[in-house]
């Protein structure tokens, strides 16, 4: 018996998600006495799994799973639950994992809970705490299945280094050709740059930017942060910069550990997205924005004022302690 986790990766890298994923595992697994396998899906080394506390892993190489596949991946991974007799099945709360866990929760007869913020209250019963109503509240979730499937939320845990050593088996799950019907004709890839899913710091902007003329003065700030950026739904829309930045609750979650938010007033629905991020920094010129309620920092000025100077002085920091 072993915990299962899906360790994502992108471009045969794993993302931060899947490290922290293994961390979570390995902390439950010292708590029960078990072990922590990992499945990896086309990644090109699982070595570094083990500076995580993963003991084994599952490492399965197909063409056919080079794109994301909710169904064929759901599969692949409640063959692995099976063949590892895993009574606890993690997952990331990211974009994809969130399509395939409920699946993989259907297909092994287990209950499912989304948005785990702690390690099990309890492990018998076994409880989870989790977000609620959009990031605004707690609740704990008994599940009584025999077999449980969580989805960790992001930057909910972090990286915690527990080296083991770690054994590798290749493993050739039967796929099913009935779970290819949807095909992936393209996709946009962005391309160095820090991606929002595995960022630390986001910089986001919105309409106060004026237009996509001024974005290079966020993107500076982000350049020296080392941030990702990101941008409010309107913005999007309006085309000022790809959907694929646009964060709030019908964009990308964000759970980073710094979110700098400028000249976004805050609607509650892109609030509802970022509510997860630890340090919230507003920067905007209307002192009755929505966003400085829920801000942890707030700077009331113009954004093409303070921006730049805020960007020197991160410089003029970075240099002196270098």
């Amino acid at each position: 018996m072993s915990i299962l986790i899906y360790a994502e990766s992108a471009e045969g890298k794993f993302k931060k998600t899947a490290f922290e994923l293994a961390s979570y595992a390995k902390k439950i697994a010292a708590e029960t006495g078990t072990t922590v396998t990992a499945l990896t899906i086309n990644a090109a080394d699982a070595s570094a799994l083990s500076k995580y506390g993963v003991d084994k892993a599952l490492n399965v190489k197909s063409d056919k799973l080079n794109s994301f596949n909710a169904k064929a991946y759901a599969d692949v991974i409640k063959q692995a639950a099976e063949k590892e007799n895993s009574k606890i099945v993690l997952f990331s709360a990211t974009t994809d994992s969130l399509y395939a866990a409920p699946l993989v929760a259907v297909a092994l007869n287990a209950g499912y809970a989304s948005n785990v913020v702690a390690l099990p209250e309890s492990t018998s019963p076994f409880r989870v705490k989790r977000n609620a109503f959009s990031n605004k509240a707690f609740n704990i979730t008994e599940i009584n299945t025999d077999i449980k499937v969580l989805a960790i939320g992001k930057n909910s845990f972090g990286l915690v280094e527990s080296q083991s050593n770690l054994q590798q088996e290749d493993f050739n799950p039967s796929l099913n050709d009935g779970d290819f019907t949807v095909k992936v004709e393209s996709a946009e890839k962005v391309t160095g740059k820090v991606t929002i899913a595995d960022a630390e710091i986001v910089v986001s902007g919105g309409r106060g930017l004026k237009g996509p003329e001024n974005w290079g003065m966020l993107e500076d700030l982000a350049s020296v942060l080392g941030a990702a950026t990101a941008c409010s739904k309107p913005v999007s829309d309006l085309g000022w910069r790809p959907h694929s930045e646009h964060v709030g609750q019908t964009g990308k979650p964000v759970a980073a550990n710094l979110y700098i938010a400028i000249g976004i007033s805050g609607a509650i629905q892109h609030i509802a997205g970022i509510n997860s991020s630890k340090v919230k920094v507003v920067i905007n010129s209307d002192a009755d924005a929505p966003f400085f309620k829920v801000a942890d920092y707030g700077v009331v000025g113009d954004a093409f004022e303070i921006v730049p100077k805020l960007t020197e002085k991160i410089k003029e920091f970075k240099a002196q302690n270098s």
